[in-house]
């Protein structure tokens, strides 16, 4: 009854937005309860035209801005498929990773592997601190249950005191940081990178495959409010931004 429920919600949404949306939103919702999988081929301008009672070009808006999104891939004389899984986050903003994986149509979960306060000097020096502690978090980010992200952070407590009491499983630390104190400023490198065990095993990656690491910092007025390290499966994820 609830699955229903939730169903017929979906539909009645899809109604009230602009056809072009609505047709959006269909797509992504198939792709989202695995109807269609990545490389699957999706119906044709023309089946879509029928079935939605729309013209053609409110469909093409919709495949085209699909496609912008990298939900779908449309090859010329061929048809439109479900984009492969080549996770791509950009580099010069500081962004949501729930948000980027709900736009692309999927699902985020997050599993929380440490939660604490630690005084490690490295970490104590790259905050900017005379002292410990300073809290710590280590957060796995999944999408569709394939794991693309480890999350190894440290926060000032200064900056965010109830950062340890915090559920990171609903809601992520970049949302949780940026809905109090917004970032002044930031600071990142890039790097190529084996993972040691634990990440290796946390990522699902084999022995020797490389990961793609962003070390960032950022500041909350003149304070640095958080030092962390993203690790990504190089062969499932790429880094990309522009100005």
């Amino acid at each position: 009854m609830r699955v229903e429920a939730e169903t017929n919600q979906a539909a009645t949404q899809r109604k009230i937005a602009p056809p072009y949306e609505q047709i959006k939103r269909y797509v992504i919702e198939r792709i989202a309860d695995g109807t269609w999988r990545p490389g699957d081929a999706i119906p044709s301008e023309t089946e879509f035209v029928k079935e939605f009672g729309v013209a053609r070009m409110t469909v093409s808006r919709a495949l085209r801005e699909l496609t912008a999104q990298r939900v779908v891939t449309r090859v010329q004389g061929s048809g439109t498929y479900v984009a492969p899984r080549d996770y791509e986050s950009t580099v010069l903003d500081v962004r949501n990773i729930a948000n980027e994986i709900a736009s692309r149509g999927h699902r985020h979960d997050a599993r929380v592997i440490a939660l604490e306060a630690s005084n490690a000097p490295t970490a104590i020096g790259e905050l900017d601190l005379a002292k410990g502690p300073v809290f710590h978090s280590v957060i796995v980010h999944m999408e569709e249950s394939e794991p693309i992200q480890y999350e190894d952070r440290y926060v000032n407590p200064r900056v965010f005191p109830q950062y340890l009491e915090q559920d990171f499983t609903l809601e992520t630390p970049n949302n949780y940081m940026v809905r109090l104190a917004p970032i002044q400023r930031a600071e990142f490198r890039i790097y190529a990178r084996k993972p040691d065990a634990q990440i290796r095993r946390h990522l699902a990656m084999e022995i020797g495959e490389p990961c793609l690491l962003l070390w960032r910092r950022t500041w909350v007025g003149d304070a640095v409010a958080t030092a962390v390290q993203l690790w990504h499966p190089a062969s499932r994820f790429h880094l990309a931004g522009a100005v």
